[in-house]
């Protein structure tokens, strides 16, 4: 299937990117790989400004043979016309239409700020919860693929394990459940203001990292290998939330929950995006993802829609509903050495088991 459109990168455009209004541009969009979308690679253009005031989309262009009789014909069809967009330049013909896109602005899906689950609720004297608890929480999070709007670089790319599991053997970090993340993304937006402002990639990934080393343990992060993913994504045209995204799903953190279109401009979709549930562990990423099978409340909503998924922990009842015994944690297994799987369920045990005591007595 083949459809025409018109799109608009980040630079260009009749719609807010960023927040800044660009100048309208006649651009071309054409689904060359028939697989839906004018979103990857080599599918959408600039139009050239031809003789006569009119546009051509470099797109699927041919020339224009010349007759015996001196005129020129588009080989595609006579309903596409032939023109030259130089004066001596061989005259040429496209198939793909160029609409301005200050007419058609770009929609694109509002960015979700999810903060994870808050300390919102009333504690007693001693600091203990007095409502609703959940357990291994997550948040909603999106990293971008190859695409217009991030000049086609993979946002989602796994640079390695940059966050490091804070778990370890333990699991004293669950009344905290989101800490790394929270302070990860500080570090991010940081870094991703610096660089809008005018700092060098280099120096607004510094600042990003001393604000992320701020606020938690810097055992906790490769910080040399955070200031790299930091300088190489703000160069490539990343967000803030892709930068996130890409440190903790590098890290084994996220559960990918689906992709979707994330701007397109005439119904078309020019940019894609995929979304997922982030914890701040690998540890809490496994058990979310086997756990959740086993209950019945998560049976129908699984991970949620796919543009706003679901990421809440487990309630306390949920939680001691769960049957380890039935989970695969050898990937977890494999990034702690210092102990032997049999330790590492005995102290999984004994830590669930003190942790429900507290807050469940």
């Amino acid at each position: 299937m083949r459809w025409l459109g018109i799109i608009a990168p980040a630079l260009l455009a009749g719609a807010t990117i960023g927040g800044t209004a660009a100048r309208a541009e006649q651009m071309c969009a054409v689904d060359l790989n028939g697989n839906g979308d004018a979103a990857d690679p080599g599918e959408t253009a600039s139009c050239t400004a031809m003789q006569g005031g009119t546009w051509q989309c470099p797109l699927e262009q041919v020339a224009c043979p010349r007759s015996a009789a001196g005129s020129y014909t588009c080989p595609l069809g006579p309903q596409y016309g032939c023109a030259s967009a130089a004066a001596g330049s061989a005259p040429t013909c496209s198939p793909v239409a160029c609409i301005d896109t200050g007419q058609n602005p770009i929609e694109t899906e509002p960015v979700t700020d999810d903060p994870g689950a808050l300390n919102d609720g009333q504690v007693d004297a001693d600091g203990n919860c007095l409502g609703n608890i959940q357990i291994f929480s997550g948040r909603a999070l999106r990293c971008r693929r190859p695409g217009l709007e991030d000049t086609f670089q993979n946002c989602c790319a796994d640079k390695g394990k940059i966050v490091k599991d804070g778990m370890g053997s333990s699991l004293m970090s669950l009344s905290n459940k989101i800490t790394v993340a929270k302070n990860l993304f500080t570090g991010i937006k940081a870094a991703y203001t610096a660089y809008k402002a005018g700092a060098t990639a280099s120096s607004a990934a510094n600042a990003g990292a001393h604000a992320i080393i701020a606020g938690i343990d810097p055992t906790s992060i490769a910080i040399s290998l955070a200031i790299n993913f930091m300088i190489e994504t703000l160069l490539q045209g990343c967000d803030e939330q892709d930068m996130e995204t890409g440190m903790l799903r590098g890290s084994g953190m996220c559960h990918e929950v689906g992709e979707y279109c994330a701007s397109k401009i005439l119904g078309i979709c020019i940019q894609k995006a995929k979304s997922q549930c982030c914890f701040n562990t690998k540890l809490g990423r496994i058990i979310q993802e086997q756990g959740r099978p086993q209950l019945k409340d998560f049976n129908a909503i699984g991970w949620g829609p796919v543009k706003h998924p679901d990421c809440r922990g487990f309630t306390a009842e949920e939680f001691q509903a769960l049957d380890f015994s039935r989970m695969d944690l050898s990937e977890y297994y494999g990034d702690v050495e210092s102990k032997a799987q049999s330790d590492i369920q005995v102290d999984m045990k004994d830590k669930i088991d003190a942790y429900m005591q507290t807050i469940n007595p």
